[in-house]
């Protein structure tokens, strides 16, 4: 199973897992240890992605039996097989341009947008010492760790696996747990405009309109 076409290419799942980390960084630029752990949790759900994607096929090798019981008509150790919500739901031409595929990428590059957007109005904040409250911090108060599970989402819709699965749910807890964290840490150095803030930007669902003064 190790030669089959599109597996057993560990220098390719490497690649790709240093390349979206990378780009991520770039985007990101953690500081705190705080931001390191988030973005070290990010890379762990990357490497394990693409080390299934490229490498060993671990979730198809699992559900081999079902899978071919199932759906026959399916090569399911064929690299195009591992777009599985795709195959499953019988989409019969190339799964690159498939719904799902597609979906992804509206995910992914919506999330990395909010990751950079967010990350230059917070650097000018804390810089000028005051609170970011503009660009997407205007609709939500957590606009990074939102496009993290948008990038997070994305990777998953387009190959899921059962150990992301697994690690998708965990991940969001431990961003829940690291904004509210922060948020205790704005609310002592803001007080009340903080409070103003929280009280008409929701958390982590951004509003339709935004709630701020964007252009601040």
């Amino acid at each position: 199973m190790m030669h089959e076409p599109g597996y057993g290419l560990w220098f390719f799942a490497l690649l790709n897992a240093a390349i979206f980390i990378m780009f991520a960084f770039s985007f990101f630029k953690p500081q705190t240890a705080r931001d390191w752990r988030s973005f070290g949790a990010f890379s762990a759900f990357l490497v394990a992605l693409f080390a299934e994607m490229y490498g060993f096929p671990l979730t198809i090798f699992l559900l081999s039996g079902w899978l071919q019981t199932t759906y026959p008509g399916i090569d399911w150790f064929s690299h195009d097989a591992g777009h599985l919500p795709e195959m499953l739901f019988g989409w019969q031409a190339n799964p690159h341009f498939g719904p799902f595929h597609i979906l992804s990428f509206v995910f992914i590059g919506l999330g990395f947008w909010m990751i950079s957007a967010a990350w230059r109005v917070l650097y000018h904040a804390q810089r000028s010492g005051r609170l970011a409250t503009s660009g997407p911090y205007a609709r939500v108060r957590h606009p990074q760790y939102v496009g993290f599970v948008l990038v997070l989402t994305g990777f998953l819709v387009q190959w899921p696996t059962l150990l992301t699965l697994a690690m998708y749910p965990v991940l969001i807890w431990m961003y829940v747990r690291l904004a509210r964290a922060e948020e205790r840490e704005t609310r002592a150095a803001f007080g009340k405009e903080f409070d103003a803030y929280a009280a008409s930007v929701p958390a982590f669902v951004p509003a339709l309109r935004p709630t701020q003064d964007s252009t601040q």
